[in-house]
């Protein structure tokens, strides 16, 4: 045929053929979330003089700022890593050899600490909440009555579990170790929620306080960040399972910067992390709190919108113990990897996969750190349609329920 090709046979009849995903990804996962522009520009750098200069003027802003974000006056550590290498640092450097440790966990990430811990040579003693709640505060303070000669040593939980999206009352949980008269410390991963939700570690009594830059802290992964209080520091004196690497003794902020890192820095991180204090000091911690609570609460009307006796539900099953960064769904009756494949293939959407007692009947949707409306209503738009297409049972739109959530004054 001359003058071109025919357009003929160009239409797309097959209404499963048509991907709308084409475009920006959207990644609604709980971590790594969404990194700012400003995050990754910072990054963006040549590698400068590590001794002296711009960098170090940076790492003293990023060690002013951080005792502020935990609501302490207590420094912190930035050890290069994830957070389980901030877990490490924690145990190796308060502990001994043989030493007990009681874990109370609430979904999946306490108990993995606790495994770290076995291996590092702790006894652990582990507490596990009914599937979908919170640690009870009273099932702590009898364990501990219970350990008459104060074996154990310190008390290991998390604010907010990844896997379950329930929160736990970490106030309530010192309180109940103080009603026991017991010495344990407290340890709290914060890795979930630290920039995310209301955390106080001077005022809750919190001994240690982990961590990590990929979630709340709009850094990419890579650095954990360890707060230790007083008692915390008086136990490293002390504690025998210490390492070189992750000794608290030799990153000191007297000596010279790069030992604060056993080594180089991690130098656009650095920059990474310190644009991202700056961006939270903007916002301020308050208004930020706000900001991830009503998000939060958008996601929540959605799930109940949803919800069905042989469908859609929460993991955390007391609306009180709701995360405000992740909430975990389950899927009942729906194929939960099904769901998943749709929402990331079809709409370019991907959700975070459920991990420990749900693994492959849920999902999560990470609504943490650098995250607005749009994108919250984009992510429940895109699981509604896919829940459509699978012809899942939903009582009513979960996203006009958002919608009027998030117009709620």
């Amino acid at each position: 045929m001359a003058g071109g090709r025919s357009c003929q046979n160009r239409h797309v009849t097959d209404h499963d053929l048509i991907s709308l995903a084409h475009g920006p990804e959207i990644v609604a996962i709980p971590g790594p979330s969404v990194m700012p522009q400003r995050v990754l520009a910072a990054m963006q750098r040549p590698m400068p003089d590590i001794y002296a200069g711009e960098l170090t003027e940076r790492i003293d802003e990023i060690f002013d700022a951080l005792p502020e974000i935990a609501g302490t006056t207590s420094r912190a550590f930035v050890p290069i890593g994830n957070g389980h290498a901030g877990w490490e640092m924690a145990l190796m450097n308060t502990l001994s050899r043989g030493d007990r440790v009681l874990v109370a966990d609430c979904g999946r990430f306490a108990a993995i600490w606790g495994e770290m811990a076995t291996f590092n040579g702790l006894r652990v003693d582990l507490l596990t909440a009914p599937v979908g709640h919170a640690v009870d505060p009273a099932m702590i303070e009898e364990h501990l009555r219970a350990d008459a000669g104060h074996e154990i040593k310190a008390v290991l939980t998390v604010h907010v579990d990844t896997a379950s999206s329930v929160r736990n009352d970490i106030p309530a949980i010192r309180a109940a170790i103080d009603a026991a008269g017991h010495p344990a410390m407290l340890f709290v991963d914060c890795i979930a929620s630290m920039g995310c939700e209301r955390f106080c570690m001077d005022d809750w009594g919190v001994d240690v306080t982990i961590a990590a830059s990929q979630k709340g802290m709009m850094t990419p992964p890579g650095l954990a960040i360890v707060w230790a209080g007083p008692r915390a520091l008086d136990a490293h004196r002390h504690a025998d399972l210490r390492t070189r690497y992750w000794d608290w003794t030799y990153r000191t902020e007297d000596g010279p910067y790069y030992l604060r890192f056993c080594g180089t820095p991690p130098v656009s991180h650095l920059f990474g992390l310190c644009e991202a204090l700056r961006m939270i000091a903007e916002e301020g911690l308050a208004s930020r709190w706000a900001r991830h609570a009503r998000l939060a609460g958008g996601v929540r009307a959605a799930v109940d919108a949803w919800s069905t006796a042989d469908g859609i539900g929460f993991v955390a099953v007391d609306p009180s113990q709701r995360s405000d960064s992740v909430t975990a769904v389950t899927t009942g009756s729906i194929d939960a990897i099904e769901l998943s494949r749709r929402c990331r293939e079809r709409f370019g959407v991907t959700l975070g996969v459920g991990i420990g007692d749900f693994a492959e009947r849920s999902f999560r949707i990470g609504h943490m750190g650098h995250v607005n409306a749009p994108m919250v209503l984009g992510v429940l738009g895109t699981v509604e349609t896919a829940l459509a297409e699978m012809g899942a049972p939903i009582e009513r739109s979960g996203v006009a329920a958002a919608a009027a959530a998030l117009a709620t004054v």
